[in-house]
């Protein structure tokens, strides 16, 4: 599961039952989901399931995998049952099944056989201004909006976004130091280690990030949850360059209109306030195909229908960094973490220095990630040159800067202990290392630590069944 998938993830499974039934009477939801945060194997299981007229017995399903993805099958099965997609049927004379909850079912095949008047999809507009608004339009509009979201975050607002750059709005600002990704200070705006953490992401796992904030904010404004996750699925469905109307909205999905419009999500042309345009932004929100890398590579990319997303950054043994670029939103990225001194019209140069290393970690930023970053868009030159890419010496110099004032770090978590036996203990720990949850484990005193609870309680659980049903 990719990181934005994750993250659209965990806020869902947070939501009540009663959300998820209204939920997935939307077609276009059920979609949404099935084809953006189920991996391969669920997807089987759904796809296999959808058509059924009874439940599945277990014991039927588990002959679909092969022995050895046992863990897959679990992780799998898990997955569906947190997102309330499949569930267990147990009656006292058939055996234990499994079966698509409605109104998922319903929806999905609704979704992959068409007909119906739930307009879950949206609703073209044949407006006469229809032919005014162009993709590339729409590229310029969102390139422009997002980048300078990145730059008001990493302060770049005062070297180049500016004639043509985005006016942020104050609700904009509020959310980003809602998310933990800014702290403002006055008047000084000071990016957090989330925050360079988020400026490292795709765009697609960037704007998945922003909207799960929004989610959250729009609880504290008595928004409906249903509608804006419901809109926002849907946004995933449309057509890029095609205007849809504005009739079938709520008020709380107009208000969103708005809203998401600071962020380059939605465009509206002024002489047309009957209709809105989902940019590129919107339209890859629940798509299968890679997101972008970047949001200048990424819309270049677009443009030009190619793939290539080169580096830029030279780096050598003595710290000496060369970085060929003219964007300023990349060049104040830079700036966070080295000394910048000479800049031309297609190139700065600069140095990774203590100083500018410590003050970009005593501002929350790692050592790992500015290591990311460097290894990321290293200069396409620099890939060929060596096997590591970076110097070595400027990696180890890097962390060991960071050493310098490292203090202890804490995890939130959860802790297993007071297992009834070892093959439980072992058969546990084991399962949480495969989900990738693990995070310490004790094997003398029969105890691990877990980032999350819910997979290992449900595994605990059926292993609890299996033993009760002698199996």
């Amino acid at each position: 599961m990719s990181s934005s998938s994750m993250r659209s993830f965990e806020y869902l499974e947070s939501l009540p039952g009663t959300v998820f039934n209204r939920l997935y009477k939307q077609p276009s939801t059920a979609l949404a989901i099935f084809r953006r945060m189920l991996p391969q194997l669920a997807k089987s299981f759904v796809m296999a399931l959808l058509y059924m007229s009874r439940p599945l017995p277990v014991a039927d399903l588990e002959t679909w995998v092969c022995p050895g993805s046992r863990r897959e099958q679990d992780t799998a099965v898990d997955l569906l049952e947190r997102l309330q997609i499949l569930k267990r049927t147990a009656e006292p004379t058939q055996p234990r099944s499994f079966a698509l909850t409605n109104p998922f079912a319903a929806s999905l095949r609704q979704a992959l056989t068409g007909g119906g008047n739930h307009k879950s999809f949206g609703v073209p507009s044949n407006t006469q201004f229809q032919d005014q608004v162009t993709i590339p339009q729409l590229d310029d509009f969102a390139r422009r909006q997002w980048e300078g979201v990145l730059g008001y975050m990493v302060g770049s607002t005062g070297i180049g976004l500016n004639d043509e750059g985005a006016n942020l709005s104050p609700a904009v600002k509020v959310l980003l130091q809602y998310g933990g990704l800014i702290l403002v200070r006055g008047r000084s705006v000071d990016i957090t280690r989330d925050g360079f953490a988020f400026v490292l992401q795709e765009v697609n796992a960037q704007v998945w990030t922003i909207l799960v904030l929004y989610l959250e904010k729009a609880e504290e404004l008595n928004m409906d949850r249903v509608d804006v996750l419901s809109f926002l699925f849907m946004l995933g469905s449309l057509e890029l360059g095609q205007g849809y109307s504005k009739a079938n909205l709520t008020e709380t999905q107009l208000q969103m209109l708005i809203d998401l419009g600071d962020f380059g999500i939605i465009y509206q042309h002024h002489p047309e306030p009957d209709s809105y345009y989902p940019t590129r932004l919107a339209t890859t929100l629940t798509s299968d195909a890679g997101a972008l890398r970047s949001a200048t590579a990424g819309f270049d990319t677009a443009l030009r229908s190619s793939t290539d997303d080169k580096g830029f950054v030279v780096i050598e043994t003595n710290y000496r960094l060369y970085a060929y670029t003219s964007s300023p939103l990349q060049i104040a990225i830079l700036s966070l973490f080295a000394r910048l001194s000479t800049r031309y019209p297609n190139m700065v140069s600069g140095k990774l220095t203590r100083e500018s290393v410590r003050r970009a970690i005593n501002m929350g930023i790692t050592g790992d990630q500015i290591i990311d970053f460097l290894y990321t868009h290293a200069h396409a030159q620099m890939r060929k040159s060596t096997a590591t890419v970076l110097p070595p010496t400027v990696v180890d110099q890097i962390r060991l800067w960071q050493i310098e004032g490292e203090r202890m770090k804490s995890t939130v978590g959860f802790l297993f202990k007071d297992f009834v036996s070892a093959a439980e203990y072992e058969g546990s720990c084991q399962y949480a290392k495969d989900i990738g949850v693990l995070e310490w484990k004790s094997d003398a005193k029969r105890m691990f630590f877990v980032t999350r609870h819910e997979g290992i309680a449900a595994y605990l659980k059926s292993q609890k069944e299996k033993r009760r049903g002698g199996g």
